[in-house]
């Protein structure tokens, strides 16, 4: 049986050819990160998070795997009822632990994790329900904040917003401040952002959680090509293109790109075609590294007042709870 693809399909289909060709369109030529996240994408990115030299999501696993009952505590000090929005909410490996922790209080929450991923979403309207009996999880499908303005809409109920894993950090430093400035203005005075930061450090060790010794970070970069020749009718040679991560200490950007390793065109659809000189690169994504004092600065110059904030063990990482004013 052939099943027909939804006009939601379709519409999606566009986007994602109309802003692959606007990045190989540039100069430099660059992709959305936002386009990693395919099936195949979400597999090797859970692998990822399982590195040894990412160590990332172990240091905030470490925060709310420890901290979760202080992290509630902030939340419901006003105890009123409330919906838990999750920005790029991904399997909730990490914040079920707070999910854990404010079930076991009997509250009046809800729980509305947005992503890209229908099939994470899937996974989590599916599986939360049954591990956290009594948690009501209405997911959405979509960009941050189409879906935070449809999130926002469904009760008058205070928000309280997560942003984990270092998304905030997938950014440029403009970019991200503009994002809270947005997700301000998404929001009513006293509702809570709690964000996550990756903090500047080692520059060794931030530069080894982006090339794995294993080269699954490779070949998440690399997917996304896979994804664009199968989706969009595209003829990327995948053995032309190497992965290649660079960390600026000063600046505090870990930046990705794919370098072509040879002078090639490559087509993309039935008309468009792009050509590559070799050694030429596709900026792929950024990971950007903080220091607490620009965190703070950028609460306070995005329209938040600093609450509090929570590190893992090793002062890799910053759970800040910002408030909004």
């Amino acid at each position: 049986m052939i099943r027909n693809k939804t006009a939601v399909q379709d519409i999606a289909e566009v986007q994602f050819m109309q802003d692959v060709l606007t990045g190989l369109q540039a100069s430099p030529k660059f992709m959305q990160a936002k386009y990693f996240y395919d099936q195949k994408g979400d597999f090797l990115f859970q692998k990822i998070m399982k590195l040894e030299e990412y160590y990332v999501t172990n240091a905030e696993m470490d925060i709310l795997s420890k901290q979760s009952g202080a992290i509630a505590d902030l939340i419901t000090a006003e105890n009123t009822a409330f919906d838990l929005i999750e920005l790029g909410a991904g399997d909730a490996t990490k914040s079920i632990h707070l999910l854990k922790e404010l079930s076991t209080r009997k509250l009046e929450f809800s729980y509305l994790p947005i992503d890209i991923s229908a099939g994470m979403i899937s996974h989590l309207e599916n599986h939360l329900p049954r591990t956290l009996p009594g948690l009501v999880v209405t997911g959405l499908n979509g960009d941050y904040f189409e879906m935070l303005q449809k999130g926002t809409a469904l009760s008058s109920r205070r928000k309280v917003v997560l942003f984990m894993g270092a998304n905030i950090g997938n950014m440029e430093v403009a970019e991200a401040e503009d994002f809270c400035s947005t997700l301000r203005a998404s929001l009513s005075k006293g509702d809570i952002l709690i964000i996550g930061f990756d903090l500047k450090k080692d520059p060794k060790q931030v530069l080894a959680a982006y090339n794995d010794a294993q080269g699954i970070t490779a070949a998440f970069n690399l997917n996304l090509l896979s994804r664009i020749n199968r989706e969009l009718n595209a003829d990327f040679e995948l053995d032309a293109f190497e992965h290649y991560p660079f960390y600026d200490p000063e600046s505090g950007a870990c930046k990705s790109y794919l370098i072509s390793l040879k002078s090639q065109e490559v087509r993309v659809g039935t008309e468009a075609l792009f050509h590559f000189e070799a050694y030429e690169p596709i900026y792929m994504e950024i990971s950007q590294k903080y220091s607490l004092q620009e965190i703070e600065k950028m609460a306070a110059a995005t329209g938040f007042q600093f609450n509090q904030r929570f590190f893992d063990e090793h002062n890799y990482f910053v759970d800040a709870v910002w408030t909004v004013v």
